[in-house]
């Protein structure tokens, strides 16, 4: 165990447990968690520490550049989502229908939620949040969103998430080398920096369904026939 969790989900272990495997663990866990209904994986860590272990190559071992990763990457987040959006569409509402360990029926609710805010845009903002990034791509194909219409803006939101954050690795070992020794601070960071678009839905729609419940209130007290 580690500060992040299960062992798997600190980078530095899977690096030194996978060793030359390290890339293709990480590209498998990236293609997983886009659309396989995983979503309590490591992927944005992965992204950073991928940036991280590149800047710091000398030290941490990993010896492949970013000309080969990032449009590995992009790959493989692109292909987890067409993954998932054709699960949905085959499945369809079955899915929303079960409420398991894994496959809990609230993150199918924030995920249309989500979707049905930002629509398009849904899938290049949901890159960026745990759990609606999984989750994105199975509503998209459950309510049949037009294929091209998919494609396009899963390959937009595929090459931001992971040219963002893999830079951000980057550039901070470049800056900070002695960095990786203590990646898990780091990678808290990304983490909540992450999430802070699911918290910020959550308060707004807290805030929205108050404002709905004292809208109502105030009708019935104005009502001349109570």
């Amino acid at each position: 165990m580690h500060a992040l969790g299960p062992d798997f989900m600190d980078p530095n272990y899977l690096l030194s447990h996978f060793g030359g495997a390290f890339f293709w663990v990480s590209l498998a866990i990236v293609f997983v968690e886009c659309g396989l209904f995983f979503p309590l994986l490591p992927g944005d860590s992965l992204l950073f520490a991928i940036g991280m272990f590149t800047a710091t190559s000398s030290t941490s071992g990993f010896d492949i550049p970013l000309y080969v990763s990032l449009p590995a990457l992009c790959i493989a987040a692109f292909l987890g989502n067409v993954v998932g959006y054709e699960l949905g569409r085959l499945l369809g509402t079955p899915l929303y229908e079960r409420d398991g360990k894994i496959l809990k029926k609230k993150y199918f609710e924030q995920t249309n939620a989500f979707f049905d805010k930002h629509g398009n845009k849904a899938l290049v903002i949901g890159r960026f949040v745990p759990i609606v990034r999984t989750f994105i791509t199975v509503v998209a194909g459950a309510s049949h969103m037009e294929r091209k219409r998919f494609f396009t803006w899963s390959a937009v939101g595929a090459v931001l998430w992971v040219f963002s954050i893999t830079f951000a690795g980057y550039f901070l070992g470049k800056a900070f080398p002695g960095l990786g020794k203590n990646i898990d601070i780091a990678i808290m960071a990304i983490v909540l920096v992450s999430v802070l678009p699911m918290a910020y839905e959550w308060f707004a729609h807290r805030r929205r369904t108050k404002a709905l419940v004292k809208e109502a209130g105030d009708i019935i007290d104005h009502d001349p026939t109570n």
